[in-house]
């Protein structure tokens, strides 16, 4: 059993305004999910991207927007998203405050999965 402050772990560029920090997954023993935490800046976003796999996001704090496809969504503290396999999606900050989303995706060959980024 591993307990750590996500605050406290490195975090990667994922998009210009967004830090990615990997809070659980392989180097933590974790054998078959990864749990990320995304902080993302005002009007920063996601990529717009796509992959095979399902993934369960979870709004910590701040406002924000899904778009799915051509449609869009606003988000607030306490929603919880199922994004299915293969369909188009990114968060957008729309608020004042900090963006924070807690993501968790499935280990693919042992490994956190990539993505397919749409113009």
């Amino acid at each position: 059993m591993k307990i750590q402050n996500y605050r406290q772990v490195a975090g990667a560029e994922a998009a210009p305004g967004v830090v990615m920090r990997v809070v659980a997954g392989p180097d933590e023993g974790a054998p078959t999910f990864v749990m990320r935490v995304f902080e993302i800046e005002p009007g920063s976003a996601t990529p717009h991207h796509t992959h095979p796999w399902e993934h369960e996001m979870f709004v910590v704090e701040g406002q924000g927007t899904l778009k799915s496809g051509d449609s869009e969504k606003p988000l607030e503290p306490g929603d919880a998203v199922t994004v299915l396999p293969d369909e188009l999606h990114s968060f957008f900050n729309s608020g004042k405050d900090m963006l924070t989303v807690i993501c968790v995706v499935p280990l693919v060959d042992s490994k956190m999965p990539g993505m397919t980024v749409q113009n």
